[in-house]
């Protein structure tokens, strides 16, 4: 079994709750679901597991999840880690400066799960 760590950050429980069911269908085909809640914790997360996605939240409290993609892209060096940023606040400003600071893709909250399970699985690379 192979194992992809998938690490999902985000600040609202009902939000970690919500991505983690709708992926949960993957962690049959060898995805390991990680789950932190703030921005620190995400560094340390990417730094440990090297994850081959990371689902971010990008309006958290203390340090957001622009400032973790900057981190993951600049001081960790990672740049095959494919990052989806999440916002509930779609304005193009946002989207742009989410592709400022490194990340490949950005997805506006409320999203439906299926949506997010099918960019998943084109990023992974993987049936559903």
């Amino acid at each position: 079994m192979v194992n992809q760590p998938v690490l999902i950050v985000d600040d609202e429980v009902n939000m970690r709750m919500l991505l983690k069911e709708a992926l949960e269908e993957f962690e049959e085909k060898g995805v390991e679901l990680l789950i932190v809640e703030n921005g620190s914790d995400a560094i340390e997360s990417v730094r440990a597991e090297k994850p081959d996605l990371v689902i971010l939240d990008a309006m958290m409290p203390g340090v957001n999840g622009f400032d973790v993609c900057s981190a993951i892209r600049n001081e960790l060096a990672m740049k095959d880690v494919y990052i989806l940023m999440l916002s509930a606040d779609g304005q193009e400003i946002n989207k742009q400066k989410s592709k400022n600071v490194g990340s490949d893709g950005f997805m506006t909250k409320p999203f439906d799960p299926d949506e997010i399970v099918e960019k998943v699985a084109q990023i992974l690379k993987m049936e559903i």
